[in-house]
């Protein structure tokens, strides 16, 4: 299993949400995709997202005062 990061700091909602969709089309199941980022909207879109998807969350974590990690898997 390969964990492919996304850089998505600086951008604002919803890029991150949009990259990641791009991201994770391109990356072979059961690989995960990093995202990192500092959208406070992300915070619940992209893990919506992944419920909506059917990709499970494998770690969700705050790094800094405004900034997350999220990692998804895909199935």
């Amino acid at each position: 299993m390969t964990v492919h990061v996304l850089e998505t700091e600086g951008q604002v909602c919803p890029f991150p949400l949009v990259e990641a969709k791009r991201a994770i089309a391109g990356i072979p199941s059961g690989d995960q995709l990093r995202i990192d980022f500092d959208c406070t909207q992300a915070t619940d879109s992209l893990p919506r997202w992944a419920a909506d998807e059917g990709y499970p969350v494998t770690a969700f974590d705050r790094t800094g005062d405004a900034s997350w990690t999220i990692t998804v898997q895909k199935p």
